[in-house]
């Protein structure tokens, strides 16, 4: 049996951006800054990857603790892992996250320009790929096996995987902010909801959580 294709804990603001512009090694979500990422810090899983306390159970958390269970490797894209462009001048750059990842499984990261693969400090091994979506799901598949493949991010690698038709269940945080510009999800997708049924869960927070399943070919 093969395992699904899954997005969890992907926030986008209520114009549809999944980061803002002007990214940097300073802001990883550009001139959104936390804004998109508030809802998670207070979550237990957030918060442990933040290094914070007082995180409280409820709607959101119970959402995020669903973002490992049963995957087998993570794709990627490029400004996920990284906020350099082109090929690649400084090899030390390992990810925002350093030796201590909050990933459990093998990443592949999307890129066009060749790198060799390493194995951070926490046993987490990156590997790096130049690939459409269907030959990077099929690289992961040769990892994971039977287990779910996840796609992580950033907005134009879900984009991607989302008009290649390749996602089986999508789990999208709507934030109560408007960014005006940044990198949309949405651009090209018209009609997507057609191929999945999709479920809304307001929280208290102010985020409303969508998941989206596929419906039976």
């Amino acid at each position: 049996m093969t395992g699904q294709v899954r997005i969890h804990n992907f926030a986008i603001s209520l114009d549809g951006f999944g980061t803002g512009a002007d990214q940097s090694a300073d802001a990883p979500f550009g001139h959104a800054g936390a804004s998109l990422m508030q809802w998670f810090f207070g979550t237990r899983r957030g918060a442990a990857i933040h290094g914070m306390e007082g995180a409280a159970r409820g709607v959101d958390d119970a959402f995020t603790e669903a973002w490992d269970a049963g995957i087998g490797v993570e794709i990627m894209g490029r400004n996920k892992f990284a906020p350099s462009r082109g090929p690649w001048e400084d090899e030390s750059w390992r990810g925002w996250w350093g030796e201590q990842t909050p990933f459990s499984t093998p990443v592949i990261v999307l890129t066009h320009h060749p790198r060799p693969a390493f194995t951070t400090g926490d046993g987490v091994e990156f590997r790096f790929l130049d690939a459409t979506p269907t030959e990077a799901l099929a690289a992961a598949r040769e990892i994971a096996g039977d287990a779910d493949v996840r796609i992580g991010g950033g907005v134009t690698t879900v984009r991607d995987f989302l008009a290649a038709d390749l996602v089986d269940h999508m789990h999208l945080v709507e934030v109560p902010i408007v960014l005006g510009r940044g990198e949309r999800l949405w651009d090209g997708l018209e009609g997507l909801q057609a191929r999945f049924d999709v479920e809304s869960v307001a929280s208290p927070s102010g985020v409303v959580h969508r998941t989206f399943t596929r419906r039976r070919r």
